[in-house]
């Protein structure tokens, strides 16, 4: 296998890593160098921090290993290559009835990826987490041997949300959701304030539901922004436009505090005082940033950072207050969310538990960097959790006060991977293997 020495990024681009890259096109390969040369795989790089760097080291691209091998139309089981990217099996599969059971926020997310992470979605509240939907997943150990494990299997909640620590996920078999068709229908509502906003989500019978929070908003209007509710459907609608891209690196003034605070104004005005209901195409809905391709330049060639937080419901009073330390720093980006979790999550490290989640975009920029690690103690005395597919920022010894089974799951870690083939530049930052 040919090994290139790349320089690579997560999607916040603040943390980088030059290391050699494989690139197999079939699992025989793949097999191969993992029996020669065992590294960590990585899919599409669209984690923001570190978990998918291994700086000075190898790691396997799964990109090319995409294939659908089989699909049940009647039980709506799937089964695909670790590569196979979530927009587009919901592409393929939405207007036959079927969707991914859960979905993050881009469709270039990876099935391996999703399973690492354990994402959640905007129906996270009614059908849990990624990993709730994995019937089965086939694993190449760092000793290059082959396993298909299942949910009963001692290493199925050590892999899923573990960060790829066990081996590298080749395959999955994936249990869809029906759906009418692909579209959806989307009913958006102005919500005026905090409390009103954590009221709607709590009454929501919504299967879709999330929130655009106004980071910016102050006092009264702390918490104000726009709640999206939706429901598959099926009917004709105008195709989305073709995406169009960032072609360079943003100035700083792109996002200056004056420019946000314009911004979230005119975005919060842009839904009518009385609400409205539209019929959007599917990728419009869950995947909205896939729209402009390269995004994540607006931030400047230094990148950003994202702080995403889930605490439990009795602690919302918390989470009021990171936000309105977050208004009052003037750094955040447009791009806040507040969404409902409930209890559902697949495995040790998996990061959902039933309460409210916060996320928020900042500039990399050091006051950001002081303000973010301040957010991750009001998180950590909140007995919250932060999502470690969004961190680049975390200090070890808190995060895993955050995770109860970390010390499980390191030990399992640790016996199938004794020699560290496996670790990534985030799991040396948070020492995560340490039991």
């Amino acid at each position: 296998m040919r090994w290139k020495t790349t320089e690579y990024a997560g999607w916040g681009r603040a943390l980088r890593a030059t290391g050699d890259l494989a690139r197999p096109e079939r699992v025989t390969a793949l097999a191969a160098l993992m029996g020669e040369s065992p590294a960590p795989a990585i899919g599409n790089c669209r984690s923001y921090g570190d978990a998918c760097l291994n700086s000075g080291g190898k790691a396997v691209q799964m990109l090319r290993l995409d294939r659908i091998k089989g699909f049940d139309p009647t039980s709506g089981i799937v089964t695909v290559e670790a590569g196979m990217q979530l927009g587009e099996l919901a592409r393929i599969f939405a207007p036959q009835g079927w969707l991914p059971a859960v979905m993050p926020g881009t469709g270039f997310a990876t099935v391996g990826g999703a399973i690492a992470h354990d994402v959640h979605g905007k129906n996270h509240h009614g059908v849990g987490s990624f990993g709730q939907h994995v019937r089965a997943l086939t694993l190449i150990g760092p000793d290059g041997q082959t396993t298909r494990i299942t949910p009963d299997h001692p290493l199925f909640r050590a892999t899923v949300g573990g960060l790829g620590q066990t081996g590298v996920i080749v395959s999955a078999e994936l249990q869809m959701l029906k759906c009418k068709g692909d579209v959806i229908v989307v009913t958006e509502r102005r919500i005026e304030g905090w409390d009103e906003f954590l009221g709607h989500l709590d009454a929501s019978d919504a299967s879709y539901t999330v929130g655009w929070i106004d980071a910016t908003a102050q006092g009264d209007a702390l918490g104000r922004g726009i709640l999206e509710e939706a429901e598959t459907g099926s009917g004709l609608v105008t195709a989305p436009g073709r995406a169009k891209s960032v072609p360079f690196d943003a100035p700083g003034f792109a996002l200056a505090p004056a420019v946000v605070r314009a911004f979230n104004a005119a975005y919060f005005r842009r839904v009518p005082q009385k609400g409205r209901t539209v019929v959007k195409p599917i990728q419009e809905f869950f995947f909205p940033l896939d729209r402009i391709r390269n995004w994540n330049r607006l931030y400047g060639r230094e990148g950003f950072h994202q702080f995403q937080c889930v605490v439990p419901v009795d602690q919302a009073p918390a989470l009021r207050a990171m936000l309105e330390r977050i208004a009052g720093s003037g750094l955040a980006s447009p791009l806040a969310v507040l969404k409902r979790m409930g209890p559902g999550r697949a495995g040790m490290m998996s990061f959902p538990m039933e309460g409210y989640t916060l996320a928020v975009d900042f500039p990399n920029r050091a006051r950001a960097v002081r303000m973010i690690a301040d957010l991750e103690s009001d998180t950590l005395a909140a007995g919250g959790r932060i999502y470690l597919a969004k961190d680049s920022l975390a200090k070890g010894a808190s995060l895993r006060a955050m995770y109860p089974e970390q010390r499980d799951w390191a030990e399992l870690v640790n016996a199938t991977d004794p020699d560290g083939a496996l670790a990534t530049d985030m799991i040396r930052r948070l020492d995560l293997r340490t039991v």
